[in-house]
């Protein structure tokens, strides 16, 4: 991205997330992806890397999601602060437990890597890592049909 795209994104961003709540769950759960994409960095064995690519890939196409919800969220109920807004206390738990449970899939898979640099690909725990994703994806249907309620 260069100098002039960036600061139209974090305008962007501004506007439509506003700088409270809404905004600090959005960049929470890209920090937490960010830290997936970090594991999957050097590692060696080819299937196990396309393999974590695959879920990392997925996880990804979550991002966007997120952002969906917390921008309905901000122009339902902005916020500028530190305050929840009582009404979408729910939707905001879970997104923090997405991105809280995307951090651990990040941890699974640092472990997955560890375990197949190891003992090879097969003993890897790579389902481990895809039920920590499923997890994720889970908690961010669960908050698109919180937000849902809240037309």
């Amino acid at each position: 991205m260069g100098l002039f795209s960036t600061a139209r994104a974090a305008r962007r961003d501004a506007k439509e997330l506003g700088d409270g709540v809404w905004r600090r769950a959005y960049d929470r759960f890209g920090r937490s992806l960010d830290r997936v994409h970090q594991v999957m960095e050097g590692i060696e064995d080819n299937d196990l890397h396309n393999a974590l690519i695959l879920i990392a890939n997925h996880l990804a196409d979550l991002h966007d999601r997120v952002r969906a919800v917390c921008v309905a969220a901000q122009a339902k109920n902005p916020s500028s602060g530190e305050n929840i807004p009582h009404e979408l206390y729910a939707v905001h738990r879970l997104l923090s437990k997405a991105a809280n449970d995307l951090a651990t899939t990040s941890q699974v898979a640092a472990m997955a890597r560890l375990d197949g640099e190891r003992w090879g690909y097969a003993s890897a725990g790579l389902e481990n890592v895809a039920m920590r994703a499923d997890l994720v994806a889970d908690g961010i249907s669960a908050a698109e049909a919180e937000m849902a309620k809240h037309p």
